[in-house]
């Protein structure tokens, strides 16, 4: 993994990002130099930048479609249809931003109405073709980097259980030791049995011959935590060993004003913008509504926000009036209370546009933890140790839990969710919330943890 803005990044999708990168400019980059009025010197600098440009368009719509994620390699059937949708969706992209960008795209059309469809089908065949490699790579474990387990059994099964499940074809366990095995942590033998990296469990940090790692580490062995070391792979927080004070060194709280600046500044163009663009949708959204079932068009809610701050939250009304007469109640699968439109508009998360409002005003931001009930949050604060510091940041319209676990109803769903909303609150920063923004394409896309 490497830490680009506090957020840890897969570092072999991002060489897989590179490969692609590289050949889709010199592609692009040819093709504009080629075209009427291009530079005849060596370098044609204006069709650097627009090459420049196209392709990092072209990257940010695979990116939307989650094709840098890892385990999407190991899917054949989802890879399949992913690369299929990036590319039908880069294609548009490309017309749009070159006609913002003033970038002259008709390359990409030519003088036969094949040359499109020639166009897609070699991007989404290569797409395909370099992901196919990777999965091959992963699965004879090539790309693979061999661990040590230093601890009990007993207390490194979960890192162990991290590294076989969740990030298969990048790391193998090479063995477990005991602490007191200072001959097998001896630099020349970790390098003989190829070992990248050292993982130490809390429970052995204070056993462990410390001479003998750092020789480790000065020969170039990686040394890790195995708290320190799940959460950069699996990118969430382990609650089980979370410190009291956790918060006084997260850098995500750490943020300047110019930082917090441009995140309003932000939010108010952003949110400006959106509602002018989807109010036909919203329109057309109250109508169904009103004609689908009776009731009110908006539902207002209480939800606990920034600080505990207590707001009310406007979504389109997707379930019956009475559907609480029995209390609060999570949503379910295939829930009776939910109407026939409201299943639609959930599903397209187009109830959730009347809380660009929320944002506007100020009460939640685009990205953040999902604003909870305070009567949910009484509860799991009770059950749950730390469920209260979500609050630390505004709540959002969307969030790291979101684009990386479905749609919780349970107390232990509650619980897996606030380790992805507290690794987000840690290390929080304008990278990480464009990240979340553009993982929020795919799951509206392939309609992801709706109910």
């Amino acid at each position: 993994m490497t830490r680009i803005f506090g957020h840890y990044v897969a570092l072999e999708m991002f060489f897989l990002w590179l490969l692609e990168f590289v050949p889709c400019f010199l592609a692009i980059y040819v093709l504009v130099a080629q075209a009427p009025g291009g530079s005849a010197g060596w370098i044609d600098l204006a069709a650097v930048n627009h090459a420049v440009i196209l392709a990092l368009t072209i990257g940010l719509t695979s990116i939307c479609i989650g094709l840098y994620r890892p385990e999407i390699c190991l899917q054949t059937r989802r890879l399949l249809v992913n690369t299929a949708v990036a590319g039908v969706l880069a294609f548009p992209a490309v017309l749009a931003v070159g006609e913002a960008a003033g970038i002259d795209t008709s390359f990409l059309l030519g003088d036969s109405p094949l040359r499109p469809l020639q166009f897609l089908l070699t991007w989404i065949l290569f797409l395909f073709a370099t992901r196919l490699a990777f999965s091959v790579a992963m699965r004879l474990n090539l790309l693979s980097r061999r661990v040590l387990i230093i601890g009990a059994p007993q207390h490194a099964a979960r890192t162990e259980e991290a590294v076989r499940a969740l990030r298969r074809g990048f790391f193998t366990v090479a063995g477990i030791a005991s602490a007191h095995d200072a001959a097998l942590l001896a630099p020349a033998a970790l390098l003989q049995q190829r070992i990248w990296g050292v993982v130490v469990t809390a429970e052995a940090r204070g056993a462990v011959p410390r001479a003998e790692l750092l020789g480790c580490k000065y020969a170039g062995v990686r040394i890790f935590s195995d708290v320190e070391f799940r959460e950069q792979q699996l990118r969430r927080i382990d609650l089980d060993h979370l410190e009291a004070d956790w918060m006084l060194f997260a850098d995500g709280l750490s943020r300047g004003r110019i930082e917090q600046a441009l995140r309003r500044a932000g939010d108010i163009l952003v949110s400006l913008l959106l509602l002018v663009a989807t109010l036909p949708v919203m329109a057309l959204a109250a109508v169904l509504i009103r004609l689908d079932s009776p009731g009110p068009i908006l539902y207002r809610q209480e939800r606990v926000g920034l600080q505990g701050r207590v707001f009310t939250l406007m979504k389109f009304r997707s379930m019956r009036v009475d559907a609480e007469a029995r209390g609060p109640a999570w949503a379910a699968q295939k829930d009776p209370r939910v109407t026939r439109i409201g299943a639609f508009l959930r599903r397209t998360r187009i109830d959730e546009l009347p809380q660009l409002v929320n944002v506007l005003r100020g009460e939640m931001s685009f990205v953040g933890p999902r604003p909870e009930r305070p009567h949910f949050v009484d509860q799991l604060a009770e059950v749950i140790p730390f469920y209260r510091d979500r609050a630390s940041v505004k709540p959002g319209i969307t969030g790291w839990a979101q684009v990386n676990f479905p749609y919780g109803a349970s107390v232990e769903d509650a619980r897996q969710k606030l380790s992805y909303d507290l690794y987000y609150v840690k290390h929080r920063s304008l990278f990480l919330d464009i990240l979340i923004l553009l993982a929020t394409v795919r799951v509206i896309l392939f309609q992801e943890g709706a109910r």
